[in-house]
């Protein structure tokens, strides 16, 4: 099933006195390109949450943020007494000095430099454990983003698919009056250039049907058709493949523009401009699919 490359995905839950909360954001890119925020405590395990990652987002612009809130009484920090005593009989000193006020010193304590220190941590195995199935379930989450979006992506495709085979389904009522248009075409020029008189019919039967065979579009149109339905059988595939689809639409892409090239018929090329207008539109949202 189709997957966009796009996709969000948030999951939390609360391990002894922190609420650890995980998103996961991706926008598309060629490759996997991995941006993670976490706690410097949990750096030491930031290559296994990459490895987490890559494994089953495999491709997008992915980024991860893990956010760890601290509930109830508890704190990551405290106050360094015997700092701001320190400051405290320094600053006591200078106001007697100076002769001034002495009333907000604790305001003035509390923002001197290093009065609260964050209380080291060492990480527990348990706890990293969690954050590894939070994270689990933040992945699914998104997943499930990607598979809707994909969902929606598929649909427009199919759609546009469609468009495209029916303006193709078009072509052959218009390739008999084509062909007469080619050849009279050319049977004008050489008149007009040369002279109806002076033209050997049999020669001149021989050249047009090589200058048509060269207009043929038969073989444009068979692997124009196998094209589209490969594109489609291809988007139906359980697992995502947005790079073969690029691919497959490439390969519609240099067919349609042949046959254009060798229409010679107005009303084969209005139906030309409008297959090259349904693929733009596939071409422009297959970049985003995975």
């Amino acid at each position: 099933m189709l997957q966009s490359m796009t996709g969000f995905g948030k999951a939390s839950g609360t391990f002894s006195n922190k609420k650890i909360t995980v998103e996961i954001k991706s926008l598309n890119s060629k490759n996997l390109d991995l941006f993670v925020r976490m706690p410097t405590i949990y750096r030491q395990n930031e290559i296994e949450l990459r490895k987490l990652l890559g494994k089953r987002l495999d491709r997008g612009k992915v980024e991860c943020n893990i956010n760890v809130e601290l509930i109830g009484d508890a704190t990551s920090q405290k106050i360094n007494q015997k700092l701001i005593s320190s400051y405290y009989q320094q600053l006591v000193t200078i106001s007697e000095d100076l002769n001034l006020p002495q009333e907000n010193l604790l305001a003035t304590l509390v923002k001197m430099p290093d009065v609260f220190a964050a209380e080291s941590e060492e990480l527990d195995e348990e706890e990293w454990n969690f954050i590894v199935s939070v994270l689990d379930k933040a992945i699914t989450e998104h997943i499930a983003f990607r598979t809707a979006e994909g969902q929606l992506l598929a649909e427009e495709f199919a759609l546009r698919i469609a468009n495209i085979k029916q303006a193709f389904d078009e072509i052959p009522e218009y390739e008999k009056s084509r062909v007469d248009t080619i050849k009279l075409r050319i049977e004008n020029n050489l008149e007009e250039f040369v002279g109806i008189s002076k033209i050997d019919k049999n020669r001149f039967e021989q050249e047009l049907i090589y200058y048509l065979e060269k207009f043929d579009i038969s073989e444009e149109k068979h692997r124009l058709e196998n094209h589209l339905t490969y594109f489609i059988e291809t988007l139906n595939k359980p697992v995502s493949q947005g790079k073969k689809l690029g691919f497959i639409s490439q390969e519609i892409g240099r067919e349609i523009n042949t046959l254009g090239s060798k229409s010679y018929h107005a009303e084969m090329q209005k139906l030309v401009v409008g297959m090259k207008d349904e693929l733009e539109k596939i071409k422009e949202q297959i970049l985003n699919t995975l």
